[in-house]
């Protein structure tokens, strides 16, 4: 596999300066054209204003690329038949010399093998309601496990179990945090209603954090921090339960299943909630951004 990486990344990551990655999904079927595009750009901008350089992960041709262009970026926004790849399809994609957005799993592993620490995304993929029938979870999990990187996210969906999620990485040995917070956020929401065992209170914490894993040894595991989103921004929790409920009722009763269960319950959200939904993920989503880029300046000593 050839990973190209980006000269302006190759040149931060060879001077020991701050670098952020960033995944591709949202941009290619998280969010309608055009507006993909400008949130794609405005995330990279607000990266750099914190001192940091953007790395947005894409696969173009069978080639990962760690870092993207503005001809990259618009392609990765605009193209259709761009595919959706975990890290599972990597090797299928670059064999087949495909064109994908990387989801949560398949952004941490190029990252981290481009030399990447610091990774921002909404939030992660866990355990599906129902698991015990259907065996349904999401890939991010077992990668995170294995891979050191520190993944700065508002939890994990809401439309997930969330305590089953939790206790999964906990089983698995990832480290979890809430910053500034004792609570487990939820997404669209500020707090998911479950609490977690550390609170980091400031990026200077948060890469301590870092450099204690490196010298602990161990597992190559990841850190996550949960960043909530902030409550003035969140999706009404009243409005969240009443349209996630509707939401799991038609999913259940069209039969949607698999990886079909995920995209029809958030679309479903974004409808009922006249856009509130996507509002707050977007909320999470800069919050997140702007917090990655601070993390990383501190675990580069800027």
């Amino acid at each position: 596999m050839v990973l190209v990486v980006s000269e302006e990344v190759r040149e931060a990551l060879d001077a020991r300066r701050p670098v952020v990655a960033l995944e591709s999904t949202i941009i290619a079927h998280g969010l309608p054209r055009p507006r993909n595009l400008q949130v794609a750009r405005e995330l990279e901008a607000v990266v750099r204003a914190e001192g940091a350089v953007p790395a947005t992960i894409a696969v173009l041709d069978g080639h990962p690329h760690v870092g993207l262009d503005k001809e990259q970026l618009e392609r990765v926004a605009n193209e259709d038949g761009i595919r959706k790849l975990g890290h599972r399809d990597l090797p299928l994609a670059v064999a087949s010399g495909a064109s994908g957005a990387t989801t949560v799993s398949a952004t941490a592993l190029l990252a981290a093998l481009a030399g990447v620490r610091v990774f921002a995304t909404g939030g992660l993929g866990g355990v599906h309601r129902e698991w015990t029938a259907t065996q349904d979870e999401s890939a991010d999990l077992g990668l995170l496990a294995r891979t050191r990187i520190t993944v700065v996210c508002a939890g994990v969906k809401s439309i997930l179990d969330v305590p089953a999620t939790l206790q999964r990485l906990e089983t698995l040995g990832v480290a979890v945090a809430g910053y500034g917070t004792d609570r487990f956020p939820g997404f669209y929401l500020s707090d998911s209603g479950h609490p977690v065992d550390w609170r980091l209170e400031s990026p200077a914490q948060v890469a301590d954090v870092m450099r204690a894993q490196d010298e602990v040894g161990g597992p190559e595991s990841a850190l996550i921090v949960a960043n909530p989103v902030p409550e003035a921004e969140q999706l009404d929790p009243g409005l969240h339960a009443r349209v996630l409920a509707d939401a799991l009722h038609a999913c259940e009763a069209e039969g949607v299943t698999g990886q079909g269960v995920t995209p029809f319950l958030l679309d479903y959200l974004v409808r009922h909630t006249d856009g509130a939904s996507l509002n707050a993920n977007l909320a999470a989503v800069r919050g997140n951004v702007r917090l990655a880029g601070r993390i990383a300046s501190a675990w580069a000593g800027v």
